[in-house]
């Protein structure tokens, strides 16, 4: 069944034309699911629809707003229901009480839709949901944004046709969303422009809910994860976060990541002394053998919250993507290895601001970093810059998913 989905998307992707006629096919096919739907079923003011990263993972702003809910005796009997790609492997969430799991695009999946008063998701809604009377759609996206995205990208490496569609996808998604999340001044501003937001919108700037783990945890907590993932206790964690490439792209597959990285220089200085995290975006479909290094290098791709991830490491090594805002409000080390920085700016997309702003070290070419990394490792300070970071793009560094709920469910 796999390879044939494989060739069904390399004939789809043969020309921007065919393109095009399968997404508004499918587009009206998911439509008329959820339509059929949506006549049966009344709205259910207590039920709550979740999915985070389209039914990946149980992650991110939506895993800390139910778990809020969850956790408040005013929300005990509303009905909350997950979507995942896999639900076999998320059956343990049904411990929390009125919790439902459905699969990702499945007939119980836009049921749900088109019944749950509302709906908590961190990524663009499947194009087939429509909000009804009556239902409340939080928008909380899945990170502040260095890159621009949506109605500010100027240019892609797209057809005509495809950047209207994606203009028109989050155009449809801000003339929908009741709620977002925020954390600063810069990030409201930004999804305005980027969702072009009707007046509608509330957007709550006082936090992020994806964040609420980095400012509760504790040390047996940082144990306990280090002991799962089998990282011995006197090694320093690395994690190493890189985003997707426009540019990487392969018809049936999807993104794939071609590693900038030099493992084997690295694994001869640190490797006695470090461990490295490889997360990749969600949007990479290959897969990688480390086989070779041992335990040095632990492939985490897989592992739901990334705010696990970022509470035992001592050091984070990304690029473009927008896992530093949310690492710098621990105030440890950031290592930006942008080793192809002119052809992603130029070539792909633009950036919200300057890369003089970043809280940590920019090296913009391709080369061993193990020096770098060492250097951090033992003498960082937070900095003027890093300072300014976190005043300018993590404001508000507190727990705030329960306040969130209760603002939006009264």
């Amino acid at each position: 069944m796999g390879k044939i989905k494989k060739t069904v998307k390399k004939l789809v992707n043969l020309t921007p034309g065919i393109k095009e006629a399968s997404v508004c096919i499918y587009h009206k096919y998911s439509q008329l699911r959820y339509r059929k739907y949506a006549k049966k079923y009344p709205v259910d003011a207590h039920t709550v629809m979740f999915e985070s990263y389209m039914g990946r993972k149980y992650s991110c702003s939506p895993r800390s707003m139910f778990e809020a809910m969850c956790e408040d005796s005013r929300y005990r009997d509303y009905k909350k229901v997950w979507a995942f790609t896999d639900p076999e492997k998320h059956r343990y969430l049904e411990k929390y009480p009125n919790t439902i799991l459905v699969k990702y695009r499945s007939e119980d999946y836009y049921r749900y839709y088109a019944s749950a008063g509302m709906w908590i998701t961190n990524y663009l809604l499947d194009y087939g949901i429509e909000k009804r009377p009556g239902q409340i759609y939080v928008q909380t996206w899945h990170g502040t944004p260095l890159k621009k995205i949506g109605c500010d990208v100027p240019r892609l490496e797209l057809s005509k046709k495809e950047r209207e569609r994606t203009c028109r996808e989050y155009q449809r998604e801000g003339q929908m969303i009741d709620f977002m999340p925020s954390p600063s001044p810069f990030y409201t501003e930004k999804v305005k422009s980027a969702f072009c937001l009707g007046p509608q919108v509330r957007v709550l700037e006082f936090g992020y809910p994806r964040n609420d783990d980095l400012f509760r945890y504790t040390e047996e907590k940082c144990e306990k994860i280090k002991k799962e993932l089998g990282i011995p206790a006197d090694k320093k964690v690395i994690l190493y976060a890189p985003t997707w490439r426009q540019s990487q792209h392969t018809a049936g597959e999807g993104f794939t990541y071609s590693l900038g990285i030099d493992f084997d220089k690295m694994k001869v200085r640190l490797g006695d002394k470090a461990v490295i995290l490889f997360r990749t975006h969600y949007f990479i479909s290959n897969s990688f053998d480390f086989s070779k290094y041992g335990g040095f290098i632990k492939d985490v791709s897989s592992y739901d919250e990334i705010n696990d991830l970022y509470l035992i490491s001592d050091l984070l090594i990304t690029d473009y993507s927008s896992v530093f805002f949310d690492y710098a409000n621990l105030e440890r080390p950031i290592l930006f290895y942008m080793y192809d920085y002119e052809a992603y700016r130029e070539e792909m997309k633009d950036f919200y601001f300057g890369i003089e702003l970043l809280p940590g070290p920019v090296i913009k070419e391709e080369r061993d970093i193990s020096e770098d990394v060492e250097r951090l490792l033992e003498g960082f300070a937070v900095d003027d810059t890093y300072r300014r970071f976190n005043e300018n793009f993590n404001p508000h560094r507190e727990v705030c998913g329960d306040r969130m709920v209760r603002e939006i469910i009264k």
